[in-house]
């Protein structure tokens, strides 16, 4: 099986940074997409930031130019450093992922995808 685990969330000040990991295991062929979304309270899950198996990025409006994702294909993680962080940043983050668990699956273009548990990060004001 394939998991997803996130690290590095916490408790922020305004104007602070933090950086979050995922970090993808098991039986993993390839990953294609990988991403970040976050849900606050009574809100929807959203996207926050993408990033493809090329490296091609896409970010919400709310983020852009305050956060960067990135990954590494290697150790099949992906980061998403945050700066400038705002109370509205309040959520618990969820690490994303587009995976191929075989060979089969690759040639095929049917990958599985896979959530993590997630993890909080509060920003105070």
């Amino acid at each position: 099986q394939v998991q997803l685990v996130e690290s590095g969330g916490g408790l922020v000040q305004a104007g602070g940074s933090l950086r979050l990991s995922c970090a993808a295991s098991g039986s993993i062929f390839s990953i294609d997409a990988m991403a970040w979304y976050r849900q606050a309270p009574g809100n929807q899950r959203e996207l926050v930031a993408r990033i493809t198996s090329g490296g091609r990025t896409n970010y919400a409006d709310s983020v852009k130019g305050r956060f960067t994702i990135s990954r590494d294909n290697v150790k099949n993680t992906a980061s998403l450093q945050m700066t400038s962080l705002k109370p509205e940043d309040t959520a618990v983050y969820y690490c994303n992922a587009d995976l191929y668990g075989t060979p089969r699956e690759a040639i095929r273009n049917t990958p599985a995808n896979y959530w993590g548990q997630g993890t909080q990060v509060t920003v105070s004001s």
